[in-house]
């Protein structure tokens, strides 16, 4: 006796199709899920790099402003003394020359130049006008800080001079790649710019304790610790100021300028700091001589006198001498 099969053949057709269709959904679903992974990290990728655009834009943004910022108080790239702190003066007690003036009575005006007395800056003329160019790693500029600031110091006061310093960055390569010099330059414009009373006495900071040529110098912390000793009234703006390096461009340019050329001279270019002008002549003695330098002053300031200084008219004579009155 036979038996038909033929009724099994349409179940096992429809177990296949069922298997079929859902490897094809198993299919979709992954087709789906790829997608959208894909997609997910493409607006990932976009997102970082909307991201570094935006760090890249804000860097700089901040670099150009840097790069732009002049300081308020730079007269010709130079910073005026407003306040001069009191310093030890070397000279203090001493005479000039074997004068019996000593410098500590160098601003009282004389009636009249004396023949036998050493001239001295007095302002009968004008104010003996004193620039100075400093690298803060230069070893010179340092000895002549350290020997002149208590004269300086005075000079200013009394009114006798104006004193002008001038920031320069010629040895930013001597201090293993930290770019000290020009680092420092930019600091003492953030102080010379917020708080001008004490740049005197953050100036002579820097150049009295400077660092050893071909050491890395102060980190800009530092410096700015050094503006607080110094005494500056806003130190978190000063702070800010100096650690943001804020005016190193303008360091770099303003020193750039001086080697071409230095205000107020006959083409005059800076080669060497110290470089030190008195009323336009440069003071070529030893840096570390107080007394040569005070000499050289006055010397110029008496030339400046003579110069500027106009003559008494003589009375005219009589053509026929007067009668003298009888006792």
């Amino acid at each position: 006796m036979s038996h038909d099969q033929s009724p099994n053949v349409p179940a096992e057709r429809d177990r296949r199709e069922a298997v079929r269709e859902k490897a094809q959904q198993v299919k979709a679903k992954q087709t789906r899920w790829r997608i959208a992974r894909r997609s997910l990290i493409g607006i990932g990728a976009v997102a970082v790099i909307a991201v570094g655009a935006v760090g890249v834009s804000l860097a700089l943004n901040s670099r150009e402003a840097r790069s732009q910022a002049l300081p308020d108080a730079a007269n010709e790239d130079g910073f005026v003394v407003t306040s001069a702190s009191a310093v030890e003066d070397p000279l203090a007690d001493q005479t000039v020359d074997g004068s019996a003036a000593s410098m500590s009575a160098q601003a009282a005006p004389t009636a009249e130049p004396s023949a036998a007395a050493t001239p001295e800056p007095t302002g009968t003329a004008a104010p003996v006008d004193i620039r100075v160019y400093v690298d803060y790693m230069s070893t010179e500029a340092r000895e002549f800080q350290t020997a002149n600031a208590g004269q300086l110091s005075k000079w200013v006061t009394d009114k006798a001079a104006t004193l002008t310093y001038y920031p320069v960055a010629m040895l930013t390569s001597k201090s293993n790649g930290t770019k000290y010099s020009l680092r420092a330059a930019g600091a003492a414009a953030c102080v010379a710019t917020h708080s001008s009373d004490r740049f005197f006495a953050f100036n002579h900071e820097l150049l009295t304790n400077q660092p050893a040529v071909d050491s890395d110098g102060y980190s800009d912390q530092q410096l700015a610790d050094m503006a607080q000793g110094a005494g500056v009234s806003d130190i978190a703006t000063v702070r800010e100021c100096i650690e943001d390096e804020t005016y190193t461009a303008w360091a770099k340019a303003a020193t750039d300028r001086a080697i071409k050329g230095l205000p107020g001279t006959d083409g005059q270019a800076l080669t060497a700091t110290p470089t030190v002008l008195v009323n336009g002549t440069e003071y070529v003695g030893n840096m570390d001589d107080p007394k040569e330098f005070a000499q050289f002053v006055l010397t110029v300031d008496s030339n400046a006198y003579y110069s500027t200084a106009t003559p008494t008219p003589s009375a005219t004579p009589s053509a026929t001498p007067s009668a003298t009155p009888a006792g």
